[in-house]
C-alpha cells in the first residue's frame, strides 16, 4: 500500500491568475514545490487525491506561492482550498547523516543519558528557527521542549524509535 507524507496545507488562492498559498510543513519545500514537481491534493470531501504538476514557486512572507501547469485562473484552484499536500514515500529523498524526517522522530521515547530514565514521547516537531524543536509529551506535567542540537540530543535510533538526552541546565 502506498504511504503518503504531508508537505503542506492549501489555505488560499493568491491573486487572480491561479497561485495558491501553501503552509509549508516540510523542510526541503525548494525540492518539494520545484517545477515539475508532482504533489497530490487530497481534499475534505474527496477520496480520490488531485494529481499536480508545479509550474512555479516563489516565498511571500510565511507561505509558499504555488501554481500548477493547466490552472491559471483563480477560478479553477479555488475549490483546492483546504487541501493537505502530500507525496508518496517514493518521492521522499535520501537524507544527510544527522537528518530525519518527521514521521521518524514523532512517537520516538526521550530517555535521559545520565540514568536511561524516560522523559516521554516525542509528539510534535516544531521548525521555529535556527534549529527544530522537539515537543516531548511527559507522564505527568507539561510539555517539554527539547532542541534538536548536538549538546543536548545525544543519540538517535529510529529503529528502535528511541533519543538519548543531555539536557542543558534549567531545560525542564
Amino acid at each position: 500500500m502506498l504511504k503518503w507524507f504531508n508537505v503542506g496545507k492549501l489555505v488560499n488562492t493568491h491573486g487572480i491568475k491561479g497561485e495558491v498559498r501553501i503552509v509549508s510543513r516540510t523542510d526541503f519545500p525548494e525540492e518539494r514545490y520545484k517545477k515539475g514537481n508532482r504533489l497530490y491534493l487530497f481534499l475534505p470531501d474527496q477520496e480520490t487525491p488531485v494529481e499536480v504538476v508545479v509550474e512555479t514557486r516563489r516565498v511571500h512572507k510565511s507561505f509558499d506561492l504555488v501554481t500548477f501547469e493547466g490552472y491559471h485562473n483563480v477560478n479553477e484552484v479555488d475549490k483546492f482550498k483546504g487541501a493537505i499536500v502530500k507525496v508518496p514515500e517514493d518521492q521522499l529523498g535520501e537524507l544527510e547523516e544527522g537528518e530525519y524526517y518527521f514521521h521518524e522522530i514523532i512517537g520516538c521515547k526521550v530517555l535521559l543519558q545520565e540514568n536511561m530514565e524516560e522523559l516521554g514521547t516525542v509528539k510534535e516537531v516544531l521548525t521555529p528557527g535556527a534549529n527544530d524543536v522537539w515537543v516531548v509529551q511527559v507522564k505527568k506535567g507539561k510539555d517539554i521542549l527539547i532542541p534538536y542540537i548536538d549538546s543536548v540530543v545525544k543519540k538517535v535510533d529510529i529503529k528502535d524509535k528511541t533519543i538519548i538526552i543531555e539536557p542543558l541546565e534549567g531545560l525542564f
